[in-house]
Formats: structure tokens, C-alpha cells, sequence
């Protein structure tokens, strides 16, 4: 029998690297950007169409490469980063494993122009899905640029596995946002579609987070600084009025590198415990520098994941440094008692008289007399006939109260509890009227059995098929706002929503752009009720982040789903018995009213069958 085991080729072995280092746009855009800051760029451009799927292209004026690291720079495990395995121990610079380059070559059409600061002439390199096409020396500025064209155009089952161009584009601008906050004294610029979406010069930190967020955080920024033996922090944390219901500018990064730590983000929520809401996120971005040696960062190959030899102590010190900056600009709460003024002794005038203290004392007062205090009597009218227009007044208070069943015992609490959620009238139209059960599920009975409803979950469905309806008709239901609110968003969710304004029109939604990632909502669709309109907005982005559909029909259909639940979340808890029958009758009206758009049950139906079953 022949050999089984054979060596794979240098073009599959690369497809698959490919699969973990080059997941989407955005992950090519990440290793393209670090490339440039490890070449000591100082001004890096970037340049993305069709939300990298047509073009990913990254110039930067840094070292540049020779004719022969040009095409090295393509084979497999390939760097300038390490030489040895001990140099694992001690990265300074952000790549490391040789990996990206040749992954990246493997599932698209790369150019590469570089050219050194000594040299006279470039070098230029065309590959196409790991095959070499053509090396010629090229007249190009120093540095290096390379256009990545038409990512996954040999893996089409990846390249349909992307998600709508708004949200690639989302995040390709989070990356984007990663690299140029560590890199402050870099010089960076995002054009998306030949549109400048980000250009900030080298500045300090702080003016790097505002030139990126808006100059709103500028007042929102709190300073933290702490250096130790184990860990050296500094960065800024947001203000806690500034929480945010999704996790939004929350950035952690370690020896000028992102990273990702539950841990550590654990600590942050722990000092902020008390002063932001339990379903609110503070928004941080904090700075590490540990000793190399006490880190391990060869984990993943997106090198997001950090192991730290002493990560306790680092949750400690990060805690309290925390805790500090909220104290020195007093935002934690302190103990604030009232004073005790009969303490105080006024300084008296030089000519006031002295005198010596005097007391009083009741010579009649005895400690251990008891005395009862005088009971309020009502006088009652003589007993007899002919007194009922006297003593039946004093009932007429009482005519109109209902006498509920008296409970004492534990074993009849949970009955103690219905009778006390159930209305006064229990009957209409031969019919149960519904009742509220904690201050939230919807009970009622109809002719076969009893239904349970979650009226949050009833209202989704209800608001989703009244949104759907209005889209295949096209006549949106609106509301002008009497006063227009705007919405500092993140860049990332900005640009998001500038993409998708189109599809937000046709939901009911006037939205305009109002400065730097500053939207203004005119008219949001009619069953907008709340008046915190950006929460509900925020709620909507992060309700379509999930979505994978490129084609505008699912886009609405998702933003739908997202609008519904955003606008239930914010339905009052307690409700009159007239609500709940509205509800009632607008869910059963729905086409599939028995499920959420998500698919999560509306509300649970049984039987009188199966209750005289489990009463026996």
C-alpha cells in the first residue's frame, strides 16, 4: 500500500493560517497597520473600498524594504521581529510570528512597492493566492505601500460568510481606532470610498482620545496614573454619568499593544460598583507597561490575549488606582453626616458675665411610674329599636371595600400573593379580565385554559409586524420631534449609521449628520415613546452588529427585529388592566404570536386538561 501521510504545499498550508489570522477586512487591516508602526512610520494612511473587500491599502513612510526582504517577507514564518526562542520573552514590537503577510497573500491579489531611505529605486511584487507573478524595480516614495485586492477571491465560501458592508466597515474603523490610540505621536488617516473619515496629527493622549471621540470627552476624561514595581498605569477613565448600556470606548492595552482581559476589565467594573448603573459600562482607556519577561503573548495569533505572571497583583493596583482618580475628583460617595451643633461654643464677648452653670430638676418626677396614654373613644348611641339612622352611618366607610381572605400560613403564601395581585372586579363579558403577576407577566384565562404572557416579549412581536407591515408598504409611521435630539456616538457606530441612513429612513427614522460623529434625530417611527432617545439608539446598533446578510431587504428586516426590542425594553412595568387587554388583543392578531422576532416564546398556554391533571 501507498504512503498516506504526505506534506502540504506552501499555497494550502497558508489557507489554512489563513482561517485564524485573517478572519475578516479588518483583521488584514490590523496586521498591515502594526507592520507600519513596527517600521517606525510616522504618518500612516489607509485606504479602504467596498469595506476592504475590493481594497485594503496601508502607506506609511517608514524604514522600508530591500529588494530581497521585499520577497521574503511573503514565505511563511518569515520576520525581523525575533531570531531566537528566547526573544519570545522580550517582544517590543507588535508582530512577531511571520504569519500575516503569507496568509494574507494566500486569499487575495497583494502589490507591494517599498523603498528604502539609501536606495535610489524601489522594489514592486504582484502575488496572487500564494503564486509569485512579478518582481520590477519601481520608482516610489520611501516606505512601503501595499494594496490587499479582492480579499477571498479564492475562498468563496469565506467571502460570503461577511457580514453587510456597514458593520466590515465598523470594523475595520474599531482596528483602525486600536492602533492609532496606543500610537499617539504617529500621524494616521482613514479614507473610506475616497472619503476622509479619520485624519489626526501626533499629539499627546489625551488629545489623541478627543481627536478621535469628539471634543465632548474632553470634559468627560478623568486622568489615572500609578507606577509600581509590578505594573506602571496611566490613561483616562470616563466620568460614571457617562456609562453607556453596551460596551463601547472600553480599551485596555499592554506594552503598546490592544488587548483583551476579562480579568482586568472585572476590576474596573468592581471600583465603579455603586456609582454607574448594574446594566451600564464605563468607558476607560488605560495604558500597562510590564517587564516583557513577565507576559506571554504568543497565545493566538491575533495576539489580543495576554497571560500576566502576577495578574493579581496587577487587578489590585488597577483597582485602586481607580478608586484614587474617582476619589481625587470626587466621584465616589463619602460618608456625609449631618453636624451635631450642640457640640459648638461660641466664643463669648470680653465683657460678657459669667456665670455658673445651673440645672433643673422636677422633684415630682418618678422613673418608674408607668403612664398610659389616653385611648380615643367613640361614643356610641343607646342600644334599641328605631336607632338605625344613628349607628349605620358609622358603616358607610366600609361599603365599598372588598374583604380579601386572610392568610397566615407559609403553606398559603403563594395564594395570599394571587389574591393580592387580582383586580377588584373578576368577571366581565362572562370572561376572566387579565391580571399582573410580579409586576410583569400577563395572566389570563380563555375558554380551554390559562395563558401566561411576558408583555415585554408580546410588544416585540406586536412592534416588529407593525414595522414590517409599514415596510412592505413603504409608508413608514413617524413622529416629528418637537425638540431634535442629538447623539454623540463612537466613530465606528457613526460611520455605521451614516451607511445605513437609508434603510433608517425607511423605518420611520429622519436622521442628519451634526458634526463630528454627532448624529441629529428629527422624526424617529411612532412607537418611539421614550424620551431617552439616545439609549434606544445605542440599543438599536449593537440590536444590528449581529446581523450577516449583505442584501438591503435583511438589513431592514434585522434593524426591524432591533428597533422592536429596543422600543419593549422600555415599556413601563406596571400596567392598567385596559393595557394588558390591549396587549392581549393586538398579540393575538399578530400572524405568529406565540414568538418574539428571535424566536423566543411570548407566552406559555395551559390547559384546564393538564391542570386537573396536576391537581389530581
Amino acid at each position: 500500500m501507498p504512503d498516506l501521510i504526505h506534506l502540504l504545499p506552501d499555497s494550502v498550508a497558508n489557507q489554512i493560517a489563513a482561517g485564524e489570522v485573517v478572519q475578516r477586512p479588518a483583521s488584514a487591516v490590523k496586521e498591515l497597520l502594526e507592520n507600519a508602526v513596527d517600521a517606525g512610520a510616522s504618518h500612516i494612511k489607509l485606504i479602504i473600498k467596498d469595506a476592504g473587500k475590493t481594497l485594503i491599502q496601508v502607506i506609511d513612510d517608514g524604514c522600508g524594504l530591500s529588494e530581497r526582504d521585499a520577497r521574503m517577507c511573503f514565505e511563511r514564518h518569515a520576520t525581523s521581529k525575533i531570531q531566537t526562542a528566547n526573544d519570545l520573552l522580550s517582544i517590543h514590537t507588535l508582530g512577531f510570528r511571520g504569519e500575516a503577510l503569507a496568509s494574507i497573500a494566500s486569499i487575495a491579489q497583494v502589490e507591494l512597492k517599498s523603498k528604502r531611505i539609501d536606495d535610489e529605486v524601489g522594489t514592486s511584487i504582484i502575488i496572487e493566492g500564494s503564486e509569485f507573478k512579478t518582481q520590477t524595480p519601481v520608482s516610489t516614495p520611501e516606505g512601503t505601500s501595499i494594496s490587499v485586492k479582492n480579499l477571498f477571491f479564492n475562498v468563496p465560501a469565506r467571502r460570503n460568510f461577511l457580514k453587510s458592508n456597514s458593520l466590515e466597515l465598523k470594523y475595520i474603523v474599531e482596528e483602525f481606532l486600536r492602533v492609532a490610540l496606543v500610537n499617539s505621536k504617529v500621524a494616521f488617516v482613514l479614507y473610506n470610498q475616497d472619503r476622509i473619515l479619520h485624519q489626526v496629527s501626533a499629539s499627546n493622549l489625551k488629545q489623541r482620545v478627543v481627536a478621535l471621540f469628539g471634543n465632548a470627552y474632553n470634559q468627560r476624561l478623568i486622568p489615572i496614573s500609578q507606577e509600581t514595581g509590578i505594573v506602571n498605569i496611566h490613561g483616562f477613565i470616563a466620568k460614571p454619568e457617562f456609562a453607556k448600556k453596551s460596551r463601547g470606548e472600553q480599551y485596555f492595552f499592554t506594552n503598546g499593544r490592544f488587548i483583551k482581559n476579562p480579568y482586568l476589565h472585572h476590576a474596573i467594573e468592581n471600583a465603579f460598583q455603586q456609582l454607574i448603573p448594574k446594566d451600564s459600562f464605563p468607558a476607560y482607556f488605560i495604558y500597562l507597561t510590564v517587564d516583557p519577561k513577565t507576559i506571554d503573548v504568543n497565545i493566538h495569533p491575533t495576539k489580543t490575549e495576554i497571560n500576566f505572571q502576577d495578574s493579581k497583583s496587577i487587578y489590585a493596583i488597577l483597582h485602586s488606582a481607580i478608586r484614587q482618580s474617582l476619589g481625587n475628583f470626587n466621584l465616589t460617595p463619602t460618608l456625609d453626616f449631618e453636624q451635631e451643633t450642640s457640640m459648638d461654643i461660641h466664643p463669648q464677648s470680653k465683657d460678657a458675665e459669667i456665670r455658673q452653670p445651673t440645672i433643673k430638676v422636677d422633684p415630682d418626677y418618678n422613673p418608674f411610674e408607668k403612664k398610659v396614654k389616653p385611648q380615643f373613644e367613640i361614643p356610641l348611641p343607646p342600644r334599641g329599636k328605631g336607632n338605625e339612622s344613628q349607628w349605620k352611618p358609622l358603616y358607610d366607610p366600609l361599603k365599598d371595600v372588598h374583604f380579601k381572605p386572610d392568610f397566615s400560613s407559609k403553606e398559603e403564601q403563594t395564594t395570599q400573593h394571587f389574591f393580592a395581585n387580582w383586580d377588584k372586579d373578576v368577571t366581565l363579558n362572562n370572561h376572566i379580565r387579565p391580571f399582573q403577576a410580579q409586576s410583569r407577566y400577563i395572566v389570563s384565562a380563555t375558554q380551554s385554559g390559562v395563558v401566561i404572557l411576558d408583555p415585554q416579549k408580546a410588544m416585540e412581536r406586536i412592534i416588529y409586524e407593525r414595522l414590517i407591515s409599514a415596510l412592505e408598504n413603504n409608508q413608514p409611521s413617524m413622529q416629528r420631534q418637537l425638540h431634535p435630539q442629538t447623539i454623540l456616538l463612537s466613530p465606528a457606530d457613526f460611520e455605521m449609521t451614516m451607511e445605513m441612513i437609508d434603510v433608517f429612513e425607511k423605518a420611520g427614522f429622519v436622521i442628519r449628520e451634526f458634526g463630528k460623529n454627532t448624529i441629529l434625530i428629527e422624526a424617529s417611527p411612532a412607537d418611539c415613546l421614550t424620551e431617552n432617545m439616545t439609549e434606544l439608539f445605542e440599543n438599536i446598533l449593537e440590536g444590528l452588529k449581529s446581523g450577516t446578510d449583505d442584501g438591503k431587504t435583511k438589513l431592514q428586516v434585522r434593524l426591524s427585529k432591533s428597533l422592536a426590542k429596543s422600543i419593549a425594553s422600555f415599556r413601563k412595568p406596571n400596567m392598567q388592566t385596559e393595557e394588558m387587554e390591549g396587549i392581549i388583543e393586538q398579540l393575538f392578531a399578530c400572524k405568529v404570536p406565540e414568538l418574539t422576532p428571535d424566536g423566543n416564546p411570548t407566552m406559555i398556554f395551559i390547559t384546564f386538561e393538564d391542570l386537573n391533571k396536576k391537581f389530581k
